[in-house]
């Protein structure tokens, strides 16, 4: 996550962000931001001269795929590790915030800040993925076959649960995810057939 050293520039986020997730970007005024942030509404605009600015830079500077260095995640030789450590480290990402991820699933269709942001957040990660998994590799292997095997990770390990239940937990339990990862390693070094 990418902060600013500014203070009141953070706090304008961090109000920013609590009110998106709880009462919608259109729900959301200006003036309400600078109250909750405790600066004045002048200072908002000094910073960010629109709301759908505010709302670009909570996404970009704190959506956290950027921040995922493909370096530390790989595992030479061992690319379901590889995966697993790719899964791990976008949880963690994720857990660091709730809120973020209430903005992000509500406003993806109406904002196209939001969808922008989004947009660059999984063509980071896919880059993130298919970088980890070729260092990891034991034997090169056709690169259509990486990228196709990062879409589906990135895909698995960022899927968002369409009803009230227990289906998304099972589908990020360590053992699924093993288990998926280890299909898409056996498809990856599969060989092809001509």
């Amino acid at each position: 996550m990418q902060e600013t050293a500014d203070p009141a520039r953070t706090r304008i986020l961090n109000a920013a962000a609590t009110l998106f997730a709880e009462h919608g970007f259109d729900g959301t005024s200006t003036a309400r931001i600078a109250r909750a942030a405790e600066v004045p509404k002048g200072l908002l605009f000094y910073y960010f001269a629109t709301k759908p600015e505010i709302l670009t830079a909570l996404i970009d500077e704190r959506l956290g795929a950027h921040t995922l260095d493909p370096a530390p995640l790989t595992v030479a030789g061992d690319p379901l590790q590889t995966l697993v450590n790719v899964a791990d480290g976008v949880r963690r990402d994720r857990e660091g915030s709730h809120v973020l991820r209430e903005i992000i699933w509500h406003e993806s269709h109406t904002r196209p800040e939001v969808l922008g942001a989004l947009t660059r957040y999984r063509h980071a990660l896919h880059d993130t993925i298919a970088r980890a998994l070729t260092a990891s590799l034991p034997a090169p292997v056709n690169d259509d076959a990486v990228r196709a095997a990062a879409f589906a990770w990135a895909a698995t390990i960022t899927a968002r649960p369409l009803e009230a239940s227990d289906t998304i937990a099972r589908l990020h339990a360590s053992d699924t995810l093993r288990a998926i990862a280890r299909l898409l390693v056996a498809g990856i070094q599969a060989p092809v057939r001509a």
